[in-house]
């Protein structure tokens, strides 16, 4: 069984996490382009609860990287000890510089009374990540412990709730950061009943 090949396969190998932005201006269009992507992912009874915000005034992303840092500050001063471990370990603190250096903020928001929203919702993110990548663009999936700010700032109605602000840009240059490594697929399928693995071959993945 051959698991190495395919164009998906491959952008979702090469996707990666990115926390540091060059302030290169990007093509909207490219942005525009992966929420239409997004768009076409299922979602529960097809509601289609997903609905983006797009920021690009500097101004306003000042506004919610102040909102944002306060809310991580407060976070971070509760977080268990193994989650301060891991976030220090990559160099992850309560600071969100990414939320002013990315040319591009996407919001994005689930209508919380449509069935399975937020899992509709995550589907779709899972889509803009992939077109993203396909387009040469780069983010980090970023929700605050805290969300409802987001809809007064934003005048969102009080039905959709944040899921994720997607800062989307260049990756700084001379920034290097490995993509954490992932489990093989042996490891983590099984066949009938869970604790069976399958018997793959040439299992590179």
């Amino acid at each position: 069984m051959d698991l190495g090949h395919g164009y998906v396969l491959e952008l979702a190998k090469r996707r990666k996490t990115i926390r540091e932005f060059s302030s290169e201006k990007i093509d909207l269009e490219d942005v525009i382009y992966a929420i239409n992507v997004a768009k076409e992912a299922p979602s529960g009874a097809n509601r289609q609860p997903w609905r983006f915000v797009i920021v690009i005034d500097n101004e306003k992303k000042k506004v919610i990287r102040e909102i944002c840092e306060r809310i991580e500050k407060r976070f971070y001063s509760k977080a268990p000890d193994w989650f301060k471990t891991w976030a220090s370990s990559l160099g992850i603190t309560w600071e969100k510089p990414f939320l002013t250096q990315a040319p591009v903020l996407l919001f994005v928001f689930a209508d919380i009374k449509a069935p399975s929203a937020v899992q509709s919702v995550w589907l779709a993110i899972g889509y803009i990540l992939l077109a993203l990548e396909e387009r040469g663009l780069v983010t980090v999936t970023y929700t605050p412990s805290e969300l409802r700010w987001a809809n007064e700032l934003l005048k969102v109605p009080n039905n959709y709730r944040l899921q994720a602000i997607l800062p989307i840009g260049k990756m700084k240059m001379g920034y290097n950061y490995e993509k954490q490594p992932r489990f093989r697929i042996s490891d983590i399928l099984f066949l009938e009943e869970f604790g069976r693995k399958m018997d793959l071959y040439n299992d590179r993945s």
